[in-house]
C-alpha cells in the first residue's frame, strides 16, 4: 500500500468508520488488497470476535444470576424471572449455534460470567455476597437445561 493511500484510509477510518468499512469491502471484492488497509481490517475482524465472546459472557451472567436469585429468593419468583431465564437459554444456545468455536471458550467465559453474577445478585437482592457459593456449582449443560430450576 502506498504511503498515500494508507494515509487516506487511516483518516477516513478515524472519521467515518461507516465510510471506511465500505470502501474496504469494496477493495476486497475486486482483489484490490494492495489498496486496502489491512492492519485496521485486522483490528476489526478481531473485533467481531472479542465481541461476540462479550455477548455470550453478558448472557450467561444475566442467566446466572437470575438462577441465583431463583435459588436465594423463593418468596419472589414470578413470571418474569422464569421469563428471563428461558429467554437467556434460547439465546446462548442460539449464540452458541452461530458461534460454535466460542464451545471451547465455555469455562472460562462461565467463571467470569459467574463473579459478574454475584455481585449482581447481592446487589439486586440485599443479600450478602456470602450467601452464595463463591463458585458455580452447576456444569453449563444442567444450568442450560429447560428443566432446571435450582432449589
Amino acid at each position: 500500500m502506498s504511503g498515500k493511500t494508507a494515509l487516506a484510509n487511516a483518516s477516513l477510518y478515524d472519521r467515518d468508520t461507516y465510510a471506511w468499512s465500505m470502501e474496504q469491502a469494496a477493495l476486497l471484492r475486486a482483489g484490490r488488497l494492495a489498496e486496502a488497509d489491512i492492519e485496521n481490517i485486522a483490528e476489526e475482524i478481531e473485533s467481531v470476535g472479542k465481541s461476540e465472546k462479550r455477548e455470550l459472557e453478558s448472557r450467561l451472567t444475566v442467566l446466572l444470576m437470575h438462577l441465583l436469585k431463583w435459588r436465594f429468593q423463593p418468596e419472589r419468583r414470578g413470571g418474569g424471572w422464569r421469563a428471563t431465564i428461558d429467554t437467556q437459554r434460547v439465546k446462548i444456545a442460539k449464540h452458541l449455534a452461530e458461534n460454535p468455536s466460542l464451545t471451547a471458550a465455555l469455562g472460562e467465559t462461565t467463571e467470569d460470567a459467574w463473579r459478574i453474577a454475584l455481585i449482581e445478585a447481592s446487589g439486586e437482592t440485599g443479600l450478602s455476597r456470602k450467601t452464595f457459593p463463591p463458585a458455580c456449582e452447576w456444569t453449563f449443560a444442567r444450568f442450560m437445561s429447560a428443566d432446571f430450576w435450582p432449589e
